[in-house]
């Protein structure tokens, strides 16, 4: 690399020396209730995400409670009748 300042850098440091632009009134305020309702909506999302965790575990406790799938099938054959 050579001694000579790039076109970009240059542009950069010009940039950071000169004056500042002007900040519109209303943003922080604004950036404040743009980040107070993304938190509100992330928060809703993960309880409606629990919730209908929740509800689906309930399901299939239900169903597997009435169903017993961990049971075999009944056998088609009786077994044999002794002692008569």
């Amino acid at each position: 690399m050579s001694g000579i300042p790039d076109r970009k850098e240059a542009q950069v440091k010009q940039l950071l020396e000169g004056p500042y632009p002007v900040v519109p009134p209303g943003l922080a305020a604004g950036a404040a209730a743009r980040g107070d309702r993304l938190l509100r909506r992330r928060r809703a999302l993960r309880r409606f995400g629990w919730a209908v965790l929740f509800a689906a575990a309930v399901a299939f406790t239900v169903w597997a409670s009435l169903t017993r799938p961990w049971a075999g099938p009944p056998s088609g054959v009786s077994p044999p009748l002794e002692g008569w």
